[in-house]
């Protein structure tokens, strides 16, 4: 079994701080003692962890991070962008997540009861921002990933997604659609009505407005997509765009559509949400929002390593911007792009 600090502390008849301030070469501990602990550590073969290590300075140089799963597809990035940032400061990352539910935040409030870390990173699972603002108020600096709209307490780092929306309608508009039909996220979630907004704010300075019978409610995954177009195709009014409100709803959405005979982007043209990988591979390649998600990750880690030296927490949550992605799955007819778009080139292959 692994020597615990514990078991150093009780060989050596000191305290585990004792144990740790002599790791720490601090100078408040005399002689003979830091050579009976050292002797114990030889003779134990213990290798401290970084928590011994910071006991007594009462600081891990550990950084915490709490996300839903690692299955979300843009999860990727985010974490790559932490680790970067983190690492180059000589942190460490410990990496959490609330895929078990109930149990894996219990594993996780025993991390925060053991001081496990210094401060937190969080893509924030459900139900748990009322027990992470009690965290903050106690003194643990949070910072969260992707607010979804509930506005806690503490400083987060987003993406403009009513800018991304507004960017999404008017791509649509420019080449030429008139019924726009939107596969939306979740209703509670603030990101699914800032791209909303954004989208018909668009639409209504053009002139036109939204029929109702054209936006559905989806869960930000493929098979809503897909079921949201057939019943579109199957009881609603006729439609010549799609906004999907993330990349795996619009490649649900394609599915639907070639399913349905309907060629994109000849009968239907489709903007999706994020620019994941995917969206670079599907059939047609997918036009798509940018969100800079590995900016994202480093602009969160860089601010809570911000606040861990003593800055002060900036007001309001700090916003990065989207890019509009232009591929295959829209008609672009405009001859100059707007700013802020990208043109890529077709990567994907010739079959699905």
């Amino acid at each position: 079994m692994r020597v615990t600090i514990a078991e150093v502390a009780r060989r050596a008849r000191v305290s585990k701080t004792t144990v740790s301030r002599v790791l720490n070469n601090k100078a408040d501990v005399d002689a003979a003692t830091a050579i009976r602990v050292r002797e114990v550590i030889a003779a134990t073969g213990y290798i401290p962890s970084a928590g011994a290590v910071g006991l007594a300075r009462g600081v891990t140089r550990t950084v915490g991070m709490l996300v839903p799963g690692l299955t979300w597809p843009w999860m990727g990035e985010v974490l790559q962008g932490v680790a970067d940032v983190v690492e180059s400061k000589g942190y460490g990352l410990l990496l959490s997540t609330a895929n078990r539910g109930a149990d894996s935040l219990g594993e996780f409030s025993r991390q925060v009861s053991a001081k496990a870390f210094d401060g937190l990173l969080l893509v924030e699972p459900p139900d748990a921002v009322r027990h992470l603002r009690v965290l903050h108020d106690s003194g643990l600096p949070v910072v969260v990933i992707d607010d979804r709209g509930r506005r806690p307490a503490f400083p987060s780092v987003g993406t403009d997604n009513r800018q991304g929306g507004a960017a999404a309608a008017r791509h649509l508009l420019d080449t030429g659609r008139t019924r726009l039909a939107t596969v939306t996220g979740p209703r509670d979630f603030g990101c699914t009505a800032d791209r909303l907004n954004g989208f018909n704010e668009v639409v209504l300075d053009a002139g036109r407005t939204l029929d109702p019978r054209l936006i559905i409610e989806g869960d930000f995954t493929s098979e809503s997509g897909e079921a949201a177009i057939l019943q579109l195709l199957e009881t609603g009014p006729e439609f010549d765009a799609v906004f999907a409100h993330n990349d795996l709803t619009a490649a649900g959405v394609l599915a639907g559509l070639r399913k349905s005979g309907r060629a994109v982007p000849g009968d239907v043209a489709v903007v999706g949400f994020d620019d994941i990988p995917l969206a670079a591979h599907t059939q047609p390649p997918l036009t798509t929002i940018r969100q800079p998600l590995r900016q994202m990750g480093e602009t969160a880690a860089g601010l809570l390593l911000d606040r861990l030296a003593g800055a002060p927490s900036p007001e309001g949550p700090l916003i990065v911007p989207t890019a509009l992605v232009v591929r295959e799955s829209t008609q672009a007819t405009v001859s100059t792009p707007e700013s802020g778009t990208v043109r890529e080139p077709s990567t994907a292959p010739p079959h699905w």
